[in-house]
């Protein structure tokens, strides 16, 4: 019995007979303590009516996971975050989503700290950042603080410890090219995302492993690098369709570029897939909806949305992952932006129309 006085945590613990660390454990929601476990320390606090000084009541504090991201609008992102919402659906975690911190200010080290411990604050147990940029100031706050961070598709990051998942970039984009080399395309122009990209690196790497391994010479008139999205996709792919011996084959690193060469080559005239095939890379939902339906790369976006937010309760399990860096294996989905190469007469007949 406590009397008149105060309930203390040790008597919580005592009631439960547990230790005060694995009430503590309890209480603060950690995944190490078994389910029986946290019921008989939360009947005790309901019996002694113990309160945690100013924290939330024991049993109704919620746990939440914030997921980080540059640009929300991208399809891609909401692709990811689906899976990301699921489970944390599925895991009882409430979903807290952010906008980072201005690129300016997140790699100093104050603005990180405090950015980090504002999560924290607001009950996350683990951040996912979507293809955060520059996070490296983010990433080593959350190691100081404890705070597991688990990046998907990261961009630029350096950090060492960091953990991720991606896809199998490089494969993907090797698959896509041999699929239009095996068309008859010869002269297959590339559309990049920002250098500074790690995934559109890789997929260039693919596309050039594919050119050399058929023996074909990548022409740098053909390769170009922008940003991910509509606007720069339909600026190349002008460019390139206007050259005096334009490709046969476009690839996209992305399926906004590659929804921006669709649209460039109908304002000219220029038939998808007779007169130039066009190849994009995510297989978001939109990628069914063009027209003609579009040719990518499809990869798991809501898987890799469920598989971080796995990882992230596997950390603050204190668990080890069996990797750091995971990747999920990518396939072709054919539709209808690509066909066999035009014939030589034919393409004199485009230049010349």
């Amino acid at each position: 019995m406590v009397g008149h006085r105060k309930p203390t945590l040790a008597d919580v613990a005592r009631v439960a007979e547990v230790s005060p660390a694995t009430a503590s454990k309890a209480l603060n929601g950690r995944l190490d303590v078994a389910a029986t476990t946290r019921e008989r320390v939360l009947a005790a606090v309901a019996e002694l009516g113990y309160r945690a000084g100013t924290a939330p009541v024991p049993g109704t504090a919620r746990r939440a996971l914030a997921v980080v991201f540059d640009l929300p609008a991208s399809p891609y992102i909401l692709n990811v975050l689906q899976g990301v919402l699921a489970s944390a659906t599925d895991a009882h975690l409430d979903l807290l989503t952010r906008l980072a911190p201005d690129r300016a200010t997140r790699t100093q080290h104050a603005t990180a700290r405090a950015w980090i411990a504002d999560q924290r604050s607001a009950g996350a147990v683990g951040i996912v950042g979507l293809t955060l940029s520059e996070p490296d100031g983010l990433l080593a706050a959350a190691a100081d603080a404890g705070l597991p961070f688990v990046m998907v598709d990261p961009v630029d990051a350096q950090h060492r410890p960091m953990v991720s998942v991606r896809s199998s970039n490089w494969a993907g984009a090797r698959t896509a090219a041999e699929h239009l080399i095996a068309l008859g395309h010869r002269r297959i122009a590339w559309i990049g995302g920002p250098d500074a990209s790690a995934s559109a690196r890789d997929r260039f790497y693919g596309y050039r492993a594919a050119l050399e391994s058929a023996g074909i010479d990548p022409d740098p008139e053909l390769v170009r690098s922008d940003r991910f999205d509509v606007d720069a996709g339909a600026r190349h792919a002008r460019d390139l369709l206007t050259l005096a011996s334009p490709p046969t084959a476009i690839m996209a690193a992305d399926d906004e570029i590659a929804v921006g060469v669709l649209a460039t080559a109908h304002r000219l005239g220029v038939q998808v897939p007779r007169h130039v095939s066009v190849v994009g890379f995510d297989d978001t939902p939109q990628a069914a909806w063009t027209t003609p339906a579009l040719t990518t790369v499809r990869q798991d976006l809501d898987g890799m949305g469920r598989l971080a937010v796995h990882t992230i309760l596997a950390l603050s399990s204190e668990e080890r992952p069996r990797s750091r860096h995971i990747e999920l294996a990518t396939s072709l989905t054919v539709r209808d932006t690509t066909g066999p190469a035009p014939a030589p007469a034919e393409e004199r007949s485009r230049a010349d129309s």
